[in-house]
Parts: structure tokens; sequence; C-alpha cells
């Protein structure tokens, strides 16, 4: 009587392990670029969130709001790198720190994966008035993600408080993108 033996052999084993390898070869660069480009993604969107919670709370209450990095999601660290978060806040006595007494209005954590967010030199603050605008000149934000420097963008707030994306520099890319 014959007898059906059934399963896969040693060499059909090998050949579906070595199909998989390939695949998982292929697909894991670009399912790692896919979660990066998401994660820079969602850092624009809760810095544009914060920007527009911040400029509505600053007209709605007639204060200015400020929008500054931080590393505790509760005081103003001072430092160009936003990477680590940011918070704003309502800035009653017009100091640009946040006191006891002064609401806050949003905190971002550290942003996720790769992801950097650095502002051009000497604006560690943006100042939103009870008009919407923001005090001072434009600020630009630096954006890189895992996928490289040559998908870095800008984020550039104006005056009056809109954001539009763009190409950074050279200089800018260097600066903020790590790797």
């Amino acid at each position: 009587m014959s007898r059906l033996q059934r399963g896969f052999t040693l060499i059909e084993l090998m050949i579906v392990v070595a199909v998989l390898a390939i695949l998982f070869g292929v697909a894991l660069p670009a399912w790692s670029g896919f979660l990066e480009a998401g994660r820079a993604g969602a850092a624009k969107a809760a810095l544009l969130s914060s920007l527009t919670t911040s400029v509505n709370r600053a007209a709605v209450t007639g204060s200015h709001a400020v929008l500054c990095s931080s590393v505790d999601r509760a005081t103003c660290s001072g430092d160009l790198d936003w990477t680590s978060g940011w918070v704003a806040f309502l800035d009653r006595n017009g100091n640009r720190q946040r006191d006891a007494d002064e609401a806050l209005i949003t905190a971002e954590g550290p942003l996720g994966g790769k992801v950097t967010l650095q502002t051009t030199s000497g604006r560690t603050r943006l100042v939103l008035q009870p008009n919407g605008g923001n005090a001072g000149s434009n600020v630009t934000f630096t954006l890189c993600d895992g996928r490289g420097p040559s998908r870095a963008q800008t984020l550039v707030i104006n005056n009056r408080g809109g954001m539009r994306y763009g190409t950074p520099s050279a200089k800018a890319v260097a600066s903020a993108c790590r790797g």
C-alpha cells in the first residue's frame, strides 16, 4: 500500500526562507522611509497646531502668547533646537518666560524617530500678538528626518502668523540635520 507524505522538504523550506529574506531586505528601507515621512508630517502638524492654538488664545485673551523650545514641557529652554519639544503659554507680564500664574496653552514632547526641528539663529521664541501676528521678523524652522538631508524642508512663519514650506539652504541643513 502506498502512503502519501505531506509537508515541505528542506530545500523547499530554504527557498521560502530565502525569498522572505529578499522581500524583507527590499521592504525594510521603504518602510523606514515611510515611518520617517510620517513622523516629519506629525511634527509639522504639531507645530502648526501649537501656532494656531496660540494665536487664537492670544486673540481671545488680548495677551501675548509665547511659543518656545522646552525640555521639561513647562518652561522655555532658550535653545534653537526644538527636537526635545516646545511649550506655548500666555505671557501676561511680557517677560517672555512662563511664570507660575501664566496659563500653559500647549506642551509638545520630543519628536519621534530621527526627526529634528531647529529654528534660525537668534529666534528662540515666537511672541504672538493679540492681533494674530508674530512680533519680530519671519521665523524659519529647518525640519529633517531619517530619510536624509535631501528631504529636509523649511517651515517659515511670517509676521501675520501664517506658515509656508520651502527648501533649506545648505548651511541650515548642515546645522539642523544630524545623520
